[in-house]
């Protein structure tokens, strides 16, 4: 984790999962990026788009799981551009305007999911009242 253990320590089960998944999306993002620009120079096979197209539905379900449904729904946009038949240029450009959504969200997600969680359950119990 980017903060360290101690702002894990005041985040919630929830937040710390998203963490931990989170921290092992840049290096995927950075990959469909490669996959994108050879696509825009028509080096990209067919097996390298097929692993992308898992890749985006793999990242889209764990995602939809950990409850961040804009990246979730980043990604599942991104494989139904793929999939769909077409002009290729219009694919490489929908791809990267996509991941440039898709990192907008990555990084509101990653702010949300390291910003501590008010404690509205322990605060109720102890009656007493955030700062």
């Amino acid at each position: 984790m980017h903060q360290g253990w101690i702002v894990a320590l005041k985040l919630s089960a929830r937040q710390q999962a998203q963490l931990f998944w989170l921290d092992g999306v840049p290096p995927r993002l950075e990959k469909a990026a490669r996959i994108i620009e050879m696509m825009s120079t028509h080096h990209a096979d067919d097996t390298q788009l097929r692993t992308l197209r898992r890749q985006l539905d793999e990242m889209k379900a764990q995602a939809a799981g950990l409850g961040l449904g804009a990246l979730a729904d980043g990604f599942g946009f991104m494989g139904m551009l793929l999939r769909r038949t077409g002009g290729h240029e219009v694919k490489v450009r929908g791809l990267r305007e996509l991941l440039v959504g898709v990192k907008v969200n990555f990084e509101g997600a990653y702010r949300s999911a390291s910003t501590p969680e008010p404690d509205t359950e322990d605060n109720a119990a102890t009656g007493k009242v955030s700062p």
